[in-house]
C-alpha cells in the first residue's frame, strides 16, 4: 500500500527548501510583504514581512529559500537565508543550491525502507548516505508503482468494498464526495451501516489527502448519514490526521455537515504536478527515449506544442539525461493543433 510520493524535477519550476538569489521588486504593505524576482521564467515569488521582507526595498537583492512551491497559478512563498558574512550572495536572480531530493524526503519520512531504481545511473546520483538501501531493478514492483501512478492521476477511487470517493480540486478549496455505492448492501440498520461504512473509508480518504499532496481547505462530504450523526466521525478524522507530516487539523463539521480539513501548503498537489507544458514535456521526451531504447536507430521525433517546446528547451537537465540515456539530442519541431486535445504532443515515426 502506497503511503507517500514525491515528484523530483531538477530542472524544473522552483521546489520546497530550494535557494536562490531573489530581487524585491514590490513592497506590498496592504499584503505586509514584497514581491521577489526569481531566476528565469519563474512567477514573482512573496516574501512576507515576517519572513525577513520587513524593511528592505525595491531593487534590493538577498538570499531566499522556498518554503511553498508554486501552486494554484501562484509563484512560490519564501523566507530571507543568511548571507554569507562575506556578503557575496548578490545579484542577478539565480539558483544557488536545490533542496532535498524526492528520494531524500521519503527516506527520511521512512528510515527502515528500500530503495528502489531501475537504473544504475540514478543509485550513484543519490547522496552516500542512502545507498546502502538501494537496490537496481524494480522486479515485482514495477507494475505495482505504474499502477499507483496511473491511479492517483484520476480523480475517482474506488475501494475494494465497493465504496468510492471523488476529489475535486478548485482554487478556493478541495471537495471529497464519498459515496458507498454498493458497499451499502447490508443487512443492518441504516444508520448503524453508514455510520460503519463512512469510518471504513476515512482512513483511505485521509491517505489520499497525503498521496495527492492536497492541501489548504478540504471539505469532506461523508455519504448516507444525517447531519445530526456526521459528529460522531470526528475522532475518526482527528485519529487518522494525527500523523500526518504537515500536521493537518480536522476542524468540524460545518452547518451543512462537511467535514473541513487544514492542511498546511508546501509540495504542490499532485494533479498540478502531473498536468501543464513542463510535465508534457518530460512524458514526450520518455515516450521518444522508451522508442530509442527498443531501436536505437530510429528516426523517430517529437511534435510539440509550443508550450511544451518551450518547457522542453529551458529544461537543460532533463535534455542531458535523455542524451545520458540514449546518446542523441531529441528531434523536436513545433506544432499547434493536435486531434488528442489532452496531450500536446505526438511521436512522429520517420522510417
Amino acid at each position: 500500500m502506497a503511503l507517500d510520493t514525491a515528484i523530483e524535477r531538477p530542472g524544473g519550476p522552483l521546489g520546497l527548501d530550494d535557494r536562490v538569489i531573489g530581487r524585491i521588486t514590490a513592497i506590498v504593505p496592504a499584503m505586509a510583504g514584497a514581491f521577489v524576482a526569481l531566476p528565469g521564467s519563474e512567477p514573482d515569488g512573496f516574501l512576507p514581512n515576517t519572513a525577513g521582507a520587513a524593511g528592505l526595498a525595491e531593487g534590493t537583492y538577498l538570499a531566499l529559500r522556498v518554503t511553498r512551491g508554486p501552486q494554484g497559478g501562484k509563484g512560490c512563498r519564501l523566507a530571507a537565508w543568511p548571507d554569507p558574512a562575506d556578503g557575496s550572495f548578490k545579484g542577478p536572480p539565480r539558483l544557488l543550491a536545490r533542496g532535498p531530493g524526492a528520494v531524500e524526503r521519503l527516506a527520511s519520512l521512512h528510515p527502515d525502507a528500500a530503495i528502489l531504481v531501475d537504473r544504475p545511473g540514478l543509485a550513484a546520483a543519490l547522496p552516500q548516505t542512502l545507498r546502502p538501501r538501494v537496490s537496481v531493478g524494480l522486479g515485482d514492483e514495477a507494475g505495482l508503482a505504474q499502477a499507483i501512478w496511473a491511479a492517483l492521476a484520476e480523480p475517482d477511487v474506488t475501494l475494494p468494498n465497493g465504496a468510492r470517493f471523488s476529489i475535486t480540486p478548485t482554487p478556493a478549496l478541495t471537495a471529497i464526495d464519498v459515496d458507498t455505492g454498493s458497499a451499502t448492501a447490508e443487512k443492518r440498520a441504516k444508520k448503524d451501516a453508514q455510520l460503519a461504512l463512512n469510518r471504513a473509508i476515512i482512513p483511505a480518504v485521509l491517505r489520499h489527502i497525503r498521496l495527492r499532496h492536497l492541501a489548504g481547505a478540504i471539505l469532506v462530504d461523508p455519504a448516507g448519514l444525517a447531519q445530526r450523526q456526521r459528529p460522531m466521525l470526528a475522532d475518526d478524522f482527528h485519529t487518522g490526521l494525527a500523523a500526518d507530516p504537515v500536521g493537518a487539523k480536522f476542524l468540524g463539521f460545518t452547518a451543512l455537515g462537511l467535514g473541513e480539513i487544514q492542511r498546511s501548503r508546501r509540495a504542490p498537489p499532485l494533479h498540478e504536478l502531473l498536468t501543464g507544458d513542463h510535465a508534457a514535456g518530460l512524458e514526450a521526451l520518455a515516450a521518444l527515449a522508451l522508442v530509442l531504447d527498443a531501436r536505437p536507430s530510429a528516426r523517430d521525433r517529437l511534435a510539440v506544442s509550443p508550450g511544451v517546446l518551450g518547457a522542453i528547451e529551458t529544461d537543460s537537465i532533463a535534455l542531458e539525461q535523455f542524451r545520458d540515456r540514449t546518446g542523441r539530442t531529441p528531434s523536436l519541431y513545433k506544432e499547434s493543433v493536435f486531434q488528442d486535445r489532452y496531450r500536446p504532443w505526438r511521436l512522429v515515426t520517420d522510417l
